[in-house]
């Protein structure tokens, strides 16, 4: 019996950000109910997969009912209204206004459920000049602000790694749901959550565009510390073409490292403001590039000092910390990313069945 047992939830998101709410949910209990188009939701055919499923579907998809309606015939629309009765949460992902046009927006189901706990993520939200702008993941990290800190060495901004939009709304409407679902305990009445991408991502920034927050000039990656320029939270190549990291600033961990290296007189240096440590900088750099990532690794093993090697994912996956936690578990004959949240007075997690289209 997980955290979230006895809750119903009906979920109409594809791609990212609601169906990862949607598994976190289904994770700690909570029955989950994914309606479906008839061709399924795209991620089902995404490469790469694993025992007949895509690996991206199966990980934010397991445990979860499949139901294929079609919201534009009555049988459709009248099967999804039986489930709202009788739901504690409804999730959607459509573009604004098109919830409204099938006849299950916020009104509409809460006239149904009075008691309905109704969330709408999207990526500017319901209302305002960008609601209706087109975008996924990218477009909301251009127009938020984030792309412009996420640059290289010459200012060019880069496709960042991480879908930080769509994770960061995924997180917030969890959390807004759960919070709803705590109030609904008082009053007996549900709500409607309105949850943008955009929004989501906002209070990421607080800790380096202080500047802009304030009414003031733009963060510059080159003079923040924590965006590349500060020579201990930072990227260095190594001789092989590889990469290590500092990431820590605490003068301590500065201390020990040039002491090791023989050079005490660069430690004030780490003192200056962001963008006026180039001479550490560079001779970190020269450093770095004398000897393999490995072999740095070693030299580090005995240090107290914030450092680590840039793995990719299969050597990350491989390593033992990461079997140590439990965080790749084999159910069905599929790998799963186990999730993050796990209590103590709950018995070892185990990946609910993957379902296929329709499976209910």
């Amino acid at each position: 019996m997980g955290k979230l047992s006895g809750l119903t939830v009906i979920d109409l998101t594809q791609f990212l950000p609601g169906p990862m709410l949607g598994v976190m949910m289904a994770d700690q209990g909570a029955r989950v109910i994914k309606i479906e188009p008839a061709a399924g939701d795209p991620t089902r055919s995404q490469a790469p997969f694993e025992n007949g499923h895509s690996v991206w579907y199966a990980n934010l998809n397991r445990g979860k009912e499949s139901r294929v309606l079609d919201l534009k015939s009555e049988t459709g629309k009248a099967e999804l209204a039986d489930l709202c009765r009788e739901a504690d949460v409804f999730v959607e992902g459509f573009r604004p206004g098109v919830m409204k046009r099938l006849g299950f927006d916020y009104a509409a189901v809460r006239a149904l459920n009075p008691a309905i706990v109704y969330c709408s993520i999207s990526a500017f939200g319901q209302e305002g000049e960008l609601a209706h702008h087109p975008a996924h993941d990218l477009a909301v990290q251009a127009l938020s602000g984030f792309l412009s800190v996420n640059d290289g060495t010459d200012g060019t901004p880069v496709v960042p790694g991480v879908p930080g939009a769509d994770m960061a709304a995924g997180l917030t409407a969890l959390s807004a749901i759960l919070m709803a679902l705590i109030g609904r305990e008082k009053t007996g009445e549900g709500d409607y959550i309105d949850c943008a991408m955009f929004d989501s991502m906002m209070l990421w920034c607080a800790h380096h565009a202080g500047s802009a927050i304030a009414g003031g000039e733009p963060p510059v990656s080159a003079r923040q510390r924590s965006l590349g320029g500060a020579a201990f939270y930072q990227v260095y190549r190594t001789s092989d073409e590889r990469h290590v990291v500092l990431g820590a600033r605490e003068m301590k961990f500065v201390t020990n490292l040039m002491t090791a290296l023989d050079r005490p007189d660069l430690i004030p240096i780490a003192e200056r403001d962001a963008g006026e440590q180039g001479e550490l900088i560079a001779f970190l750099r020269e450093t770095f590039a004398s000897r393999t990532r490995d072999e740095w690794v070693e030299w580090f093993a005995d240090k107290d000092v914030a450092f680590s090697p840039v793995l990719d994912f299969r050597e990350a996956f491989d390593a033992p910390h990461f079997a140590e936690r439990g965080l790749l578990v084999e159910h069905e004959g599929r790998h799963h990313l186990a999730p993050p949240i796990r209590f103590a007075s709950e018995p070892d997690w185990v990946p609910g069945h993957v379902p296929d289209l329709d499976e209910r």
